[in-house]
């Protein structure tokens, strides 16, 4: 068992960098779960709300909107170590991120479910692809962790993270 818990503790951290979760920040709808190894009563999962808290077993309320998934472990396994846990194991993961939108000349807009290594291409195929009047080269988006919220021109092949708002300008000619 002790050999199975240090393969893990070995697996999660590498598989966190190559996915790109550790840079990744939780936001309001945002899916976690929280789970402390051993303490069942301890486990939570909860779709992130507007105020971007949380309330945890023993902690109370947490600030969770803004951190990444290894911030908040961190959190939680610094506040439990503090008179509760000798030593507690405690993994988050995003079970379901924030959705992105997609609206202007495409077939169906709307919101949809972020899907890791999403693009525009994509987004657009999701979306019931391209409307009869859509321009390919006058692609904005608003990435959601741009605080001026300003559009960026962007083409087929750029990514799309959880909340985006992707436009597809109407082609003139």
């Amino acid at each position: 068992m002790l050999k199975m818990i240090c393969v893990l503790l070995m697996i999660v951290p590498n598989f966190a960098i190559a996915t790109g979760i550790s840079s990744y920040r939780l936001g309001t709808g945002d899916v976690i779960i929280i789970q402390v190894y051993d303490e069942a009563d301890l486990s939570l999962e909860q779709r992130l709300p507007d105020t971007g808290l949380i309330s945890y077993p023993f902690l109370g309320e947490l600030k969770v909107s803004g951190l990444t998934v290894l911030d908040l472990e961190k959190k939680i396994t610094d506040g439990l170590k503090d008179g509760y846990l000798v030593d507690p194991k405690v993994t988050v993961t995003v079970k379901e991120y924030r959705p992105f939108y997609i609206h202007g000349q495409v077939k169906k807009p709307g919101s949809y479910p972020y899907q890791p290594s999403l693009t525009v291409r994509k987004a657009v195929s999701l979306a019931g692809g391209f409307g009869d009047r859509a321009s390919l080269n006058k692609i904005f988006v608003i990435r959601s962790s741009d605080v001026t919220h300003s559009q960026r021109r962007v083409n087929l092949n750029s990514p799309i993270f959880p909340g985006d708002i992707i436009t597809i300008q109407e082609s003139f000619f």
